[in-house]
């Protein structure tokens, strides 16, 4: 099976260390590169045929938003994931108008990194399996979803388990309360490595809000409630 390339652009080495060890654990993929700042990675883009950018948006010389312009108006076909430690949304809105795959805040966890790379994956097929263009593949396109069977969720996602978990919140938790990864367990009756998965695709499709609290005197625990 062929490997889709992919870029790390990231002026913390520490940083692009990680990224590359969290896109290394998908065999889909394989890393060909890492730059330091937007400009060395649009040279490296020009030079090297890339699949997928994984593009931090603080750095020198050249900021990522201006990167990921150049690379738009350059008609380089690399797919971007977008990776910051902003939260505004005018960062996003930039971002999104300049069709990013995914849009990842610092600090993000390995199976939310996970689920931006399953984001570009489900791009790619719905473009391969669309050879000839109808309404139904043109929405399999934008959505990232199939309708044969009904709609598609990564993998280690189900439909009725992630209803029991909407369910949870719309029974036990307030518009603006928060809840624990082990509370959400505990009332469902599945562990809590499951609901850490399934949390993460809640946030990364915008349903919910994560929080990390660092006062519990012990490990961090991870807060969620809904947008």
């Amino acid at each position: 099976m062929d490997s889709y390339k992919v870029l790390i652009v990231d002026d913390d080495p520490m940083v692009a260390m990680i990224n590359e060890q969290y896109v290394c654990k998908n065999k889909q993929f394989k890393v060909i590169g890492s730059c330091r700042n937007g400009k060395d990675a649009l040279d490296f883009l020009e030079a090297n045929p890339t699949d997928l950018v994984i593009l931090d948006v603080y750095m020198p010389d050249m900021d990522g938003i201006e990167t990921l312009k150049n690379i738009r108006q350059k008609k380089i076909s690399s797919e971007v994931i977008m990776v910051t430690a902003a939260n505004d949304v005018a960062t996003l809105e930039d971002t999104m108008h300049l069709g990013v795959i995914d849009f990842l805040i610092k600090p993000f966890a390995y199976e939310r990194f996970q689920i931006a790379l399953e984001k570009f994956l489900a791009n790619r097929k719905a473009f391969k399996d669309s050879a000839v263009l109808n309404q139904s593949s043109v929405d399999s396109i934008i959505t990232n979803t199939t309708k044969a069977g009904g709609k598609e969720y990564p993998k280690g996602i189900q439909e009725k388990t992630l209803s029991l978990i909407r369910d949870y919140f719309e029974e036990n938790v307030s518009k603006d309360g928060w809840c624990t990864g082990e509370a959400i367990a505990d009332k469902v009756g599945l562990s809590s490595v499951t609901i850490r998965r399934y949390m993460n695709f809640l946030v990364g499709s915008g349903e919910v809000e994560e929080s990390i609290n660092y006062e519990t005197g012990g490990r961090p625990s991870m807060l969620y409630r809904k947008n």
